[in-house]
């Protein structure tokens, strides 16, 4: 068989295994060695087993992963989050919508130190949900709020999605976090606005809470300064030039479990079971990564990236056009695909072709993480609306995906937004 009938053939087979609810790691690995067996040989295959395992959970880029996951559990586990939405609250919550407002402000915050959409969605569900709730928000809308909201994990820095891109196309990592930064607020921004623009249209669907007295507002203020502290000594050396990415992630644990110490917030249990779910996800990762990675070596041999270049080129649609396509094509994968193993999966065969049509490859990376954005809420699957199914109980997916439509159209209007003025993510990467 012709290399182009066996990579047919091995999505094919990849498909299927996802299908059957093999991990995507494992599933990536074994298409990968088989694969690679069958067109090389045996003895070769198993060899780039060893090789690639050792080189992944070794590199010193790699461990740029781990290190934020850990500061994002110290943080999520210190508590964080209820301070953000607290502080957020006092200044907004009396607005009409003003509750989903302080929300989106608290996940953003949030989102800015502990890199990860799901962590960020499934806080919010405790911390936020059940005060809308009781402040007479619908369900739908609720719960709408805090999947958009959640997906600014995947945007601002630091991002295990932005960080895994960076590795797979060797781009600097420290630049992608710093190009996720003013699309991160944008973000922010224009979810806000949508649930301004809805409270204005329908004043009775959001009612708006008790005013805050300045006391109040400057307590809360108060208590968000290591949050503050924490997010300005990391992303700040990283813009300046004081760490590489791998340190700025050693530095951000450490500060964030000496923060969490000295304010009393993580006592050896918490410190625990930090430790537990940062070495969970971590594994998870790196699970993945290997099986990317062997995939990869399957991909080369079969010449694939070449081929969809070659394709995707000669179709006489333009430069954009091309881009158009392969938007469409995240958002499919996006309804059926976990969005780290999108990323994983499709990049090597996709950057190819965008370095062919000399798209900038940061700005990329930010447009990638925005399409995978949209797919954490999207339906039919969506995972960030599964956690918050998971977490919240007695709500029925279609009512959170009711919730989410507003915000999916203004996603959709972000994307155009970005495609159309690059600089709004290449601005500061620029002056790095």
């Amino acid at each position: 068989m012709s290399g182009e009938t066996v990579a047919i053939i091995g999505f094919l087979v990849l498909f299927g295994l996802m299908l059957m609810r093999v991990p995507v790691g494992m599933a990536m690995g074994l298409v990968g060695v088989v694969g690679f067996s069958y067109l090389v040989n045996g003895e070769a295959a198993l060899k780039i087993i060893g090789h690639t395992s050792m080189r992944t959970v070794t590199d010193y880029t790699f461990g740029v992963i781990p290190m934020f996951i850990l500061m994002g559990a110290f943080v999520t586990n210190s508590g964080m989050s209820q301070e953000l939405f607290r502080a957020a609250n006092t200044f907004l919550g009396h607005r009409r919508g003003g509750l989903g407002i302080a929300t989106i402000a608290a996940c953003g915050g949030f989102a800015a130190i502990s890199g990860s959409s799901v962590a960020t969605a499934a806080t919010f569900s405790t911390v936020a949900y059940p005060e809308m709730r009781r402040y007479g928000y619908p369900q739908s809308f609720a719960a709408g709020v805090i999947a958009a909201g959640g997906t600014l994990g995947a945007m601002l820095p630091p991002s295990t999605v932005l960080a895994v891109y960076g590795i797979i196309t060797e781009q600097d990592i420290g630049k992608l976090f710093i190009a996720g930064i003013l699309p991160g607020v944008l973000a922010a921004s224009m979810y806000m606005t949508t649930v301004a623009i809805i409270g204005w249209a329908r004043p009775k669907y959001l009612p708006a809470g008790p005013r805050s007295s300045w006391r109040q507002r400057l307590e809360g203020v108060r208590d968000v300064w290591a949050t503050l502290l924490l997010f300005v000594f990391v992303i700040g050396g990283l813009y300046g030039g004081l760490f590489t990415p791998t340190e700025a992630g050693g530095v951000g644990a450490g500060g964030a479990l000496i923060i969490g110490v000295l304010r009393g917030r993580l006592g050896f249990s918490d410190i625990r079971r930090s430790l537990l779910q940062a070495t969970r996800t971590a594994a998870a990762v790196f699970t993945v990564l290997i099986g990317a990675l062997l995939f990869g070596y399957f991909l080369t041999v079969t010449q694939t990236p070449q081929n969809v270049t070659a394709i995707l080129t000669g179709l006489g649609i333009g430069r954009y056009g091309v881009l158009a396509l392969i938007m469409v094509m995240y958002i499919v994968l996006g309804c059926l695909m976990d969005s780290l193993a999108m990323v994983i999966l499709t990049v090597p065969i996709i950057f190819p072709v965008i370095k062919e049509l000399g798209f900038d490859p940061i700005w990329f990376g930010i447009i990638i993480v925005m399409t995978v954005e949209l797919g954490l809420i999207h339906p039919p699957v969506g995972m960030i609306v599964f956690v918050i199914k998971s977490v919240i109980g007695d709500i029925d997916f279609s009512t959170i995906f009711k919730g989410v439509i507003p915000f999916i159209i203004t996603d959709l209007i972000r994307l155009v937004i970005l495609i159309t003025f690059p600089a709004i993510a290449l601005y500061l990467p620029s002056h790095m």
